[in-house]
C-alpha cells in the first residue's frame, strides 16, 4: 500500500501532542518544570519520531522504539525526573494522557477536515484532562479529609462534620494559635453570643477572594472523632462570613496545626 507524508505537518502535529502530553503530567504530577523544557521535550520527541517513521525497520521495531524509547527520551528530556521510580510514574501517566487525548481525538475525527480543528481538539482534550483529574482529586482529598467533630462551648454541644484543610495556614496574630472556621450557622449553634465567649478579638485574615476581618473566639474544648479520639482544650475559632461548603458536606473547616499540636 502507497500513502503520502508530508514530513512537515506530521513534526509539527507530533510537536504539539508530545508538548502538551508532557504539559499535561507535569501539572498533574506538579513537577514544576518550565514551560522552555516541556518545548524542548515535546520537539525533541517529534523529532526523534520523524527519524524512527524514516527508518527501514520493521513495524513491529518501528512501534517499540516510537512508544517506548522516544517516549522514556522526551520524558527525561523535558520533565527531568530525579528517580527511576519517578520516572517510571511519569511515563505510565503519560501513557494515560495519550490514551485520554487518543480518545478524544477519536471522537472528533469525523470532523477533522482542517488541520485547525485538529489543533483545536487537542487542546480542548488537554483541558478537559486536567480539569477531570483536579475534580478527581477534589472529591478523594475531600472524602478522606472530611471528619465528625464535637464543640463543646458554653452550654451547649454539637457534633458537626469537618475538613481538614492542609491548605489553612490561619494563626492568631497575638498568641500564635492556629485558627479553624466555624460557619455562621454552627457559631450560632454552640455560642450565642460569641463578643462575650472567652479570648473573643477581631482578626485581619486573606483569603482567596479578598482580605477581610473576622470574629475569633475559644470554645471550651473539641474531639475530633477519627481512628483514635483527639481532644483539643481551648481551640480558637473564627466565623466565616458565607457558607463553608455550598455542598453541605461541612461546616467547620480545622487548621491541620491542631492535630500536630
Amino acid at each position: 500500500m502507497y500513502f503520502e507524508l508530508y514530513l512537515d505537518v506530521f513534526f509539527l502535529e507530533n510537536f504539539m501532542m508530545d508538548s502538551l502530553l508532557l504539559a499535561a503530567v507535569n501539572r498533574i504530577m506538579k513537577c514544576g518544570r518550565p514551560s522552555g523544557w516541556i518545548f524542548f521535550g515535546g520537539m525533541l520527541g517529534s523529532l526523534l519520531t520523524c527519524g524512527v517513521i524514516l527508518l527501514p525497520v520493521p513495524g513491529a521495531l518501528r512501534q517499540i522504539l516510537c512508544y517506548l524509547a522516544v517516549s522514556s527520551i522526551m520524558t527525561v528530556a523535558g520533565l527531568h525526573p530525579k528517580s527511576p521510580g519517578m520516572f517510571v510514574r511519569m511515563l505510565i501517566m503519560l501513557y494515560a494522557a495519550a490514551i485520554f487525548t487518543g480518545g478524544i481525538m477519536y471522537l472528533f475525527r469525523p470532523y477533522m477536515r482542517y488541520a485547525s480543528l485538529f489543533y483545536f481538539a487537542a487542546v480542548a482534550a488537554y483541558y478537559l484532562l486536567i480539569g477531570l483529574w483536579k475534580v478527581a482529586v477534589h472529591i478523594f482529598i475531600r472524602r478522606e479529609n472530611i471528619v465528625m467533630v464535637t464543640l463543646y462551648a458554653d452550654c451547649e454541644k454539637r457534633t458537626v462534620p469537618a475538613l481538614i484543610d492542609t491548605g489553612n495556614e490561619l494563626r492568631d496574630a497575638f498568641t500564635g494559635d492556629p485558627v479553624s472556621m466555624l460557619d455562621r450557622e454552627t457559631a450560632s449553634q454552640i455560642c450565642r453570643e460569641p463578643e462575650k465567649a472567652p479570648g473573643f478579638h477581631f482578626l485581619p485574615c486573606r483569603f482567596a477572594g479578598g482580605e477581610s476581618v473576622i470574629k475569633v473566639f475559644r470554645i471550651r474544648k473539641m474531639c475530633i472523632h477519627t481512628k483514635e479520639e483527639r481532644w483539643v482544650e481551648d481551640p480558637l475559632f473564627g466565623i466565616g462570613e458565607g457558607i463553608l461548603s455550598e455542598g453541605g458536606e461541612y461546616s467547620v473547616i480545622l487548621n491541620p496545626e491542631i492535630l500536630s499540636g
